[in-house]
């Protein structure tokens, strides 16, 4: 484990990747992602559209995108964008933070917060939902139907009002992981091995996320160009998944109930981490999660996760937000009481 900035020179009792992963919860708690700023998810996007519309062409006979190259071909293509865009941005966010500090460690740990802090979108699911359930509430579904479109990738438009508290939860039950648990557990693990490492992993995480949302779809165009990124998307959250899953479990109180409901029903999703994602809090709120959904028109028949036990309510959306942002404090508190540990016979020896 690499502990040597410029800061420690200056401030020897302060870790410099804990600084920085405190900051950047702060930060996302209390402000989230401030309107009009530039995200770094939309520099790796815009990347990624740049790669993609090279390989593709529109089709002037069905307005369609098609690949300009083989199966094969694009397949090999897919593998290189993936691999470029992940590795390039985590090396480009790692060197800029190195070069600010060489100049001011202060910069470095400020660029480094901010950035760290949009990799986690715990503050940016809250507001979603709020944003939906207030409409909700006044009683106007069009307005409601209009606001939940926003989110959602599903047509929103003969949505009841049970439905929209569905898609809500869904929303935010699927995306705890990948938006939230899965780049703090690389924000964690880059904390630990390198200075400025929690950023960088976190950055790199996010691309394979966002690389996985814009082309990793079995449909054409994009089989054979996303099919890299989203095997690659599937194997980072795999692991910070299962650990979220567990987290949950316990946190719960009765975690063999809520691991067999998962155990049975979360396999029936084709993805191999959203149906755990989803199952567990369905688990855990006793409710029941998926069945049919309309993407431009054409039903889509998504398994059934829980036991409709309670109906989804928006006391049980809240319930949901709390369990993440529990399991984010954990996650965070056991990572510094564990680097609490390991520099302590440090610090001794240095006495």
């Amino acid at each position: 484990m690499a502990i040597a900035s410029n800061l420690h020179l200056n401030y020897p009792n302060v870790n410099v990747n804990i600084l920085v992963l405190v900051l950047a919860a702060s930060l996302d708690y209390f402000i989230g992602d401030p309107v009009n700023w530039l995200h770094p998810v939309q520099v790796i996007g815009w990347a990624i559209a740049q790669f993609t519309n090279g390989v593709m062409m529109e089709d002037p006979q069905s307005n369609q995108r098609i690949p300009l190259f083989t199966p094969l071909v694009m397949k090999f293509l897919g593998a290189i964008l993936a691999i470029s865009i992940i590795l390039g941005s985590g090396i480009a966010i790692w060197l800029m933070a190195i070069a600010l500090s060489q100049v001011q460690p202060l910069l470095a740990i400020a660029f480094s917060s901010i950035l760290l802090a949009a990799c986690f979108a715990g503050r940016s699911l809250r507001d979603a939902a709020d944003s939906v359930l207030a409409v909700l509430q006044t009683d106007n579904l069009d307005m409601a139907r209009q606001e939940l479109s926003r989110y959602v990738g599903r047509d929103t438009d003969k949505l009841s009002a049970g439905e929209i508290l569905r898609a809500v939860l869904e929303t935010v039950t699927e995306n705890a992981i990948d938006a939230v648990t899965a780049p703090l557990f690389y924000a964690l693990l880059g904390s630990m091995l390198f200075d400025y490492g929690g950023v960088t992993l976190a950055i790199a995480y996010k691309a394979a996320s966002t690389l996985d949302s814009m082309v990793g779809y079995r449909e054409s165009p994009y089989t054979d160009l996303g099919w890299f990124s989203a095997k690659t998307d599937d194997v980072l959250t795999w692991l910070p998944c299962r650990l979220t899953v567990l987290t949950l479990a316990l946190i719960s109180r009765k975690p063999v109930y809520v691991w067999q409901i998962c155990q049975r029903d979360a396999n029936q999703d084709p993805s191999p981490n959203s149906g755990w994602s989803e199952c567990v809090y369905a688990a855990i709120l006793q409710v029941q999660l998926g069945g049919a959904n309309y993407y431009r028109g054409i039903l889509k028949q998504k398994p059934l996760l829980g036991e409709p036990i309670e109906p989804i309510s928006p006391s049980k959306i809240a319930q949901a937000l709390n369990l993440t942002r529990i399991c984010f404090l954990l996650w965070v508190s056991a990572f510094m009481s564990i680097m609490a540990i390991i520099s302590f016979p440090i610090k001794l020896q240095s006495l």
